[in-house]
């Protein structure tokens, strides 16, 4: 095991891979570069995925005036909905084949991203099923080349591997290989100016998330995540209350979408854990969005995490400033950061009780029963969490 000296801490640093998109553009206006990207790749027969509500906010209307200006027409796939099933996502690869597209771009939140990698992946000849490649590294080759453009700031799928899917009638499955990274991610943040505050204060806490998850995961955490992680917490938790107190603040909004991109890039290489896999079933069963369900249980998580992870937390709670007002232990420190993490929730507005979304008390089993299904992000998680934990973090967030 080599070594890294930080200050007068000799650290152990095993071995780590880090990956993410290798071609980003980053600013206000960048939008416009959307076609040269797609001539880059050698492409011309777009096919757009993306949702009702961005052709309803008039968010398609820049991307295709960026499409004519060049003598480009893009087929339109607007059926995406939250927590994308797998019918619509059959229904987009249906439709990118009939149209013979060569590239996919995806348009909006993460519903629209995650659904678009997966169309690129399989909208190609002799591309295995969907249910196959539902996993870890279960998709066997890379398809059709992909740009995602995010419309909001919470998911940061533009820059991770991962898709999520909802199968069945409630449960989600994600679909996890490096095959899913786009070619490009183009974030122009005045794609973002008019989303809603209680949007922006969920999906920025998502993106909050993101970040604490990947610095505090059991076994991919290393160096380049904890950077990015960092740097995402600063960006998210300094803006967010600018961001949804007043929507048109570029400044605010530029740094909601560099801390959400950054905190993908994060948890895309050390993964997220527990708060992910409990906010699953609160998407998967009530419908509540991704961004608010990790909002509600996040606390509550962080609570019962506390003894393992303090000294991570404390560490954070340091990079951040949070204001001292304990004793100077690990404990403390930690505790002041969920204190300070829900204090900035509280101040945006986000709903705090499960109860305050509809969800009834005798949903405690069920909800516990089915989060307890994601073992892919529950072994991430700092503590481990069996279903007896589960139905009392469930029950402390009622």
């Amino acid at each position: 095991m080599r070594e890294m000296i930080i200050g007068a801490k000799v650290i152990p640093m095993s071995s780590y891979s880090f990956q993410t998109v290798p071609v980003l553009h980053f600013g206000e206006g960048c939008l416009s570069l959307l076609a040269n990207q797609i001539a880059a790749l050698g492409a011309n027969r777009p096919l757009i995925v993306t949702d009702k509500g961005i052709i309803g906010a008039g968010l398609i209307t820049p991307v295709e005036k960026a499409l004519s200006d060049a003598g480009l027409t893009a087929q339109i796939f607007d059926a995406v909905i939250a927590d994308p099933p797998e019918a619509i996502v059959e229904q987009a690869i249906d439709m990118a084949k009939t149209a013979e597209a060569d590239i996919v771009i995806g348009l909006g939140g993460g519903s629209s991203l995650d659904t678009a990698k997966v169309v690129a992946a399989l909208a190609v000849e002799g591309a295995q099923s969907l249910s196959e490649i539902y996993g870890v590294a279960q998709l066997a080759r890379k398809g059709l080349p992909t740009i995602l453009i995010p419309t909001t700031s919470g998911t940061g799928s533009e820059v991770t591997a991962i898709s999520i899917l909802t199968t069945g009638e409630t449960t989600k499955a994600g679909i996890v290989s490096p095959h899913l990274f786009a070619d490009a991610a183009i974030l122009d943040p005045s794609l973002t100016l008019d989303l809603p505050a209680d949007v922006t204060a969920a999906t920025g806490i998502d993106a909050m998330v993101h970040a604490i998850e990947a610095f505090t995961g059991r076994h991919a955490k290393n160096p380049v995540s904890d950077m990015l992680a960092i740097e995402a917490l600063k960006l998210l938790t300094a803006h967010i209350e600018s961001a949804c107190s007043d929507g048109s603040n570029m400044v605010a909004r530029e740094a909601m979408l560099r801390g959400s991109m950054l905190a993908g890039q994060a948890f895309a290489n050390s993964p997220v854990g527990a708060i992910h896999a409990l906010a699953y079933p609160l998407g998967g069963i009530y419908h509540i969005p991704h961004g608010l369900s990790n909002a509600l249980v996040m606390p509550h998580i962080m609570q019962f995490n506390l003894e393992a992870a303090a000294p991570l937390y404390a560490e954070l709670a340091d990079a951040l400033d949070v204001p001292k007002a304990g004793p100077n232990s690990a404990e403390a420190r930690a505790q002041e950061l969920i204190d300070y993490l829900e204090g900035l929730a509280v101040k945006v507005n986000a709903p705090r009780r499960l109860r305050e979304v509809g969800i009834t008390q005798d949903a405690v089993d069920e909800l516990a029963e089915a989060a307890m299904l994601q073992t892919r992000l529950l072994v991430n998680n700092p503590k481990e969490l069996d279903l007896a934990d589960a139905k009392r973090i469930y029950a402390d967030a009622w």
